[in-house]
């Protein structure tokens, strides 16, 4: 493996961002689409959320 070869990057089509890390789909009429790590997490999860969320409770804050 030559390490001096640069990442290649690919933009998601989810987020739009530019990421190193990325699954590639091919569909049946043969077009490839860039899904990020972490859209193709969220999708798997089965839900939607911010990157930012997390549970209140856990730090101690109890929303009443």
């Amino acid at each position: 493996m030559d390490t001096t070869e640069e990442k290649k990057t690919a933009r998601c089509v989810e987020c739009d961002r530019e990421m190193e890390h990325f699954i590639t789909f091919l569909s049946p009429t043969n077009e490839e689409s860039v899904v990020c790590w972490e859209c193709n997490d969220r999708g798997e999860k089965g839900f939607n959320v911010k990157r930012n969320w997390g549970r209140g409770a856990r730090d101690g804050f109890i929303p009443r």
